[in-house]
């Protein structure tokens, strides 16, 4: 079930860069943390960053300080800016969200997008 859209994915050179979107239409994200994953073939999903309704980020280490979280709330998109990107990075990328009213952990996602390429060669 798709609630969220992915979008912005494609295919750069190592150390390029590109910026995806997730759009979440029909509800404010400024109530919901929200997150950013990515999944390789054969491989688990990886988390990578996380922005709560307060504003606070987390990052994963493969990511830290190449990778920025960020969002727009009168758009309601969420973004990941993604710099120096490496081939290791390619993967299927999908953002992910859940209604966020105290403050915890950005974790039991239940809304999902279908995901937006990302090829690095």
């Amino acid at each position: 079930h798709v609630q969220l859209v992915e979008s912005g994915g494609g295919s750069v050179q190592a150390g390029g860069s590109l910026r995806l979107s997730c759009a979440a239409p029909g509800f404010s994200f400024a109530t919901y943390c929200k997150a950013w994953f990515r999944q390789a073939p054969e491989n688990e999903r990886e988390g990578l960053a996380t922005i709560g309704s307060d504003g606070s980020t987390t990052y994963t280490d493969s990511v830290k300080g190449r990778f920025t979280i960020s969002q727009d709330s009168a758009k309601n998109t969420l973004y990941l800016q993604m710099n120096s990107l490496k081939p290791e990075d390619t993967a299927m990328y999908y953002c992910a969200a859940r209604q966020q009213l105290m403050p915890g952990k950005c974790n039991a996602l239940n809304y999902w997008g279908q995901g937006t390429q990302v090829t690095v060669s």
